[in-house]
């Protein structure tokens, strides 16, 4: 055979592969899902796309699976570009053995792990698969072991952002679970250990897929979701987006933009935004979208634990991921699902060497059997020990109140923030001035003539002396007092100022956090 012939023959093959089974394409489609090279194209930038291992068989005996040998063997592995920058990403293709995973898929996908570990480019996995090939057994169970390991080696090292575009179950979902960011789109993808089906023989309850593992469920219940999207093409597209906020690698820097909003605008519209009677709610989003540039942010669990904001936005170009109470929502306290949400973002950001902006208006901790019992305590420390670990650019702003432990916690100047500002209206303290008079002057009150006169009169004693805007400011607590209008010219200075920052940890393995 010539050369000329062996290169027809490629050209054959690969066309044979890229074509694909016409059927089992129109069946994808019929599903209202792309197929997985049509999801790789909208990922990546134009022809960027280099795949890996695109002639890779299986070896399987048995079952029928020596009659059946498909190139690719079910998962499409390569890289390519978005934005210019390299991404490593793998896709499982649902037309081939409905995406299960085998030892031939697995070992591809390991491959193209390690080399994104070995890049130090982020890696995008594009979900939609049946979970592990039956007919190759214990081998495709070892297959996903690999994956973990790899998961788990990655961490805090490159970004790993998983797309699920179909089912998930069983032990498949936990590769997404041990990732940076997981995506998900409605009505066509589901995650679970165990299925309907199971759920119904053990435990009697009857639930729909998507009832049970659904996009929905996930965003708004669980946490298992980071964002949900009507649509494959969407999705994709914030995921693009996303990748533009996050550094290559744990080495280096977010990507920086030339700033379009000018560094030093005034937000005049602060000084009215926010209401000076503490028990009054407002939306905190409005707040960062007067702050940041462009009033852009990409925010993270938007849909659960809505008492607390984690968002990614710009500040002078620059990235930085915000923390930041949600008086609209549960008043802003933290309970348990808050407390992990704020922690695990915290986490990211110090991993990936992020800035963080804390924006504090928190009454306290959520009080109740329920969050005692639940581990509320276990809970909060988990967002402590987050702070208390982050090496990057850390600055606090209270906005309001901050009362008790939820103020240490936030990220205040005891637990390393490294500037801690305020606005006029501010009310650091243990708690509230009526909670403490009623506990610092009970006798004095119940011994009173008018005991309702008596509190008032208290209360305004207390909050004078204890808690006027610059108590804390006095104490070497707050940096500075500063105008709602210049938070935005501050911030962006002080980032400046911070971005040379450099601070170490004790040498050790790792920490021990309250997990």
């Amino acid at each position: 055979m010539t050369m000329q012939e062996r290169i027809a023959e490629l050209d054959r093959i690969r066309h044979e592969i890229l074509d694909g089974a016409p059927a089992a394409t129109e069946a994808q489609h019929a599903k209202g899902k792309l197929t997985a090279r049509e999801r790789i194209e909208l990922l990546l930038d134009p022809g960027s796309f280099q795949e890996v291992e695109q002639l890779r068989r299986h070896r399987a005996q048995g079952f029928g699976l020596e009659a059946k040998k498909p190139y690719t063997d079910g998962v499409i592995t390569g890289w390519g570009t978005v934005e210019g920058r390299t991404v490593f990403v793998y896709a499982h293709d649902f037309r081939i053995f409905g995406g299960a995973l085998g030892e031939a898929h697995a070992t591809k996908i390991h491959k193209i792990m390690d080399m994104a570990i070995a890049a130090g480019a982020p890696l995008v996995s594009l979900n939609d698969g049946a979970g592990a090939r039956i007919q190759e057994g214990v081998s495709a169970l070892a297959g996903y072991g690999g994956i973990f390991q790899r998961n788990t080696k990655a961490s805090g090292v490159i970004p790993q952002i998983s797309v699920m575009l179909g089912p998930c179950a069983g032990g498949a979902a936990y590769s997404p679970a041990l990732t940076d960011f997981v995506f998900m789109v409605r009505e066509t993808s589901q995650m679970f250990i165990t299925g309907p089906d199971v759920v119904k023989a053990v435990t009697g309850e009857e639930i729909t897929q998507n009832g049970l593992g659904g996009a929905d469920v996930h965003a708004e219940t669980s946490g298992v979701c980071h964002f949900a999207y009507d649509d494959e093409e969407t999705c994709i597209a914030e995921v693009r987006y996303l990748l533009s906020l996050l550094p290559q690698n744990n080495r280096e820097a977010p990507p920086a933009v030339p700033a379009t909003d000018p560094a030093d605008r005034r937000c005049e519209r602060l000084r009215s935004l926010v209401p000076l009677d503490g028990s009054r709610p407002y939306d905190m989003r409005e707040v960062i979208a007067e702050v940041v540039d462009d009033g852009e942010h990409m925010e993270v669990h938007e849909r659960w634990a809505t008492s607390v904001i984690t968002t990614l936005a710009r500040l002078g170009g620059q990235v930085v991921g915000i923390v930041a109470s949600q008086p609209s929502s549960l008043a802003g306290v933290l309970d348990i699902h808050s407390s992990e949400k704020a922690a695990r973002f915290v986490q990211l950001c110090d991993a990936f060497s992020i800035p963080l902006v804390t924006l504090v208006d928190v009454p306290g901790f959520l009080p109740g059997v329920d969050q005692e019992h639940g581990g509320i305590i276990r809970h909060g420390a988990k967002l402590l020990y987050a702070y208390c670990n982050a090496t990057v650019p850390r600055i606090q702003v209270i906005l309001r109140k901050a009362y008790g432990g939820a103020y240490i916690v936030m990220d205040s100047r005891s637990i390393g923030a490294d500037l801690s500002l305020a606005w006029p209206a501010n009310e650091i303290a243990v708690m509230g001035a009526e909670g403490a008079a009623n506990v610092v002057f009970r006798r004095r009150i119940a011994g009173a003539e008018d005991p309702d006169a008596m509190r008032q009169q208290l209360v305004k004693e207390y909050r004078a002396e204890l808690m006027h805007p610059y108590y804390a400011a006095e104490r070497g607590l707050v940096d500075d007092v500063i105008d709602p209008a210049d938070t935005r010219v501050v911030l962006v200075k002080s980032l400046t100022m911070l971005r040379t920052k450099h601070a170490g940890l004790p040498t050790r393995k790792h920490g021990n956090p309250p997990m």
